[in-house]
């Protein structure tokens, strides 16, 4: 059976990590001088209620280590497994590169498949349920890789965040003027494009934001098949109502909704909702 790795950029509902098997290897989370593992360390909402706390410092992320990784497939998997590990758009992380590293250590004992999504949040879950599907249905490692390879610019993550203050103080973002981050009553709109977070449009409401968000959406896939998923961070309700709306629009054959992870959150902020839109051909 082909192991399944991914990263703690990548969001997957719970249910799915079991009923695809797949792992996801943590990012470690800092507060200052204090380093948490992702989800081992610090749940979301402990995340949250530090966050929420003014004197802790402003949180910063930073990607697992080469050797890290290295600790983690000989953790959970045997040697001779082939793993196929995929990962968050290399051009926002250095994920990618430790897990390419990693991999050539490991050469001989595991064969590690690397795969840089250029992608992230549930856009990267999408492709790891997909994985196991096609791993099920008898398809090789190469097969798969190849079919990423094919829609990878298909995949497309659109979001409005609630506040600038974090994707300001992140670095993450680009195409944000300091100019822009000082309007603080607009709601930006992002997307990523060719690996990188774009900020393409600003509006005055969020109820314009999120209408914005689906129109994007139907600008890029028209009547196209999609899976479609609503991303929050700490906002169910307008994660909820963005779902809702957005499948009077689009022509979808499987709806989720997530929420977004906290290496994630960090860099876009609480409020944060937005759509991924997966091909589902």
């Amino acid at each position: 059976m082909l192991r399944i790795v991914t990263d703690g950029a990548a969001d997957i509902p719970f249910a799915w990590m079991e009923e695809f098997d797949i792992k996801r290897i943590p990012v470690n989370i800092h507060f200052g001088e204090k380093t948490y593992t992702q989800d081992v360390e610090l749940s979301l909402d402990e995340f949250y209620k530090m966050v929420d706390d003014k004197s802790n410092p402003f949180p910063k992320t930073s990607q697992p280590s080469p050797h890290q990784f290295v600790e983690f497939y000989k953790q959970h998997f045997q040697p001779g497994d082939t793993i196929l590990s995929i990962h968050i758009t290399s051009k926002l992380s250095g994920t990618y590169a430790s897990a390419v590293a990693a991999a050539e250590e490991l050469k001989g004992t595991y064969n590690v498949v690397t795969f840089d999504s250029l992608s992230g949040s549930l856009g990267v879950g999408f492709m790891c349920r997909a994985a196991r599907q096609m791993d099920r249905a008898g398809k090789s490692v190469d097969e798969i890789v190849r079919y990423f390879e094919s829609i990878r610019d298909q995949v497309h993550i659109i979001l409005t965040l609630d506040t600038l203050e974090y994707a300001r103080r992140s670095g993450r973002v680009g195409t944000l003027s300091a100019a822009m981050a000082s309007i603080l009553n607009v709601k930006p709109i992002a997307r990523l494009q060719d690996g990188l977070v774009n900020m393409i449009e600003k509006v005055r409401t969020r109820k314009t934001a999120l209408e914005r968000v689906i129109d994007i959406g139907r600008e890029l896939v028209g009547d196209k098949p999609v899976h479609l998923a609503a991303i929050h961070a700490r906002d169910i309700e307008s994660g909820q109502a963005l779902l809702d709306e957005a499948k009077k629009y689009f022509n979808f054959k499987s709806a989720e909704m997530t929420d977004l992870s906290i290496s994630l959150a960090i860099n876009f902020g609480p409020g944060t909702v937005g759509l991924v839109l997966y091909p589902a051909e």
